[in-house]
């Protein structure tokens, strides 16, 4: 007669979920490798020897926090900006401009001086700073 609540022992070891695992590591491990292999390869513009003696101007555009513009300290309003662009453009047309954006200020004033300068076919870059600095 057999008691109610007595088990067999097992006489062998369920390795299924440890196959899952060991098929997952490998999955995991080949993605890995591969995603590590492949990748895009660059070739970078070599720069010239010779440094440049050429100087165009260059109109630093600050927007600060509050979104006010200022070019080269002088605080002006977006319509005063294009048309002091366009008239150093006309003195210079390789004059290029520097746009420093506080961190904290309207992302919708930064985009509209890029705006501004991809209109008027001005070359521009973002001044930023080293982080911890």
């Amino acid at each position: 007669m057999q008691v109610q609540g007595e088990t067999k022992p097992y006489d062998s070891i369920n390795v299924t979920p440890m196959l899952d695992l060991a098929y997952v590591l490998l999955v995991v491990f080949i993605l890995m490798t591969t995603a590590s292999v492949q990748g895009l390869t660059v070739s970078m513009p070599k720069p010239s020897n010779t440094p440049s003696t050429e100087k165009h101007e260059l109109k630093v555009v600050q927007v600060a926090p509050g979104g006010q513009l200022m070019v080269n300290g002088v605080p002006v309003t977006l319509a005063q900006l294009e048309q002091e662009l366009v008239q150093a453009k006309q003195r210079d047309p390789k004059m290029s401009v520097a746009i420093k954006g506080d961190a904290r200020a309207q992302y919708a004033q930064v985009v509209a001086v890029i705006d501004l300068c991809n209109k008027l076919e001005v070359a521009m870059g973002l001044v930023t700073s080293r982080i911890g600095t």
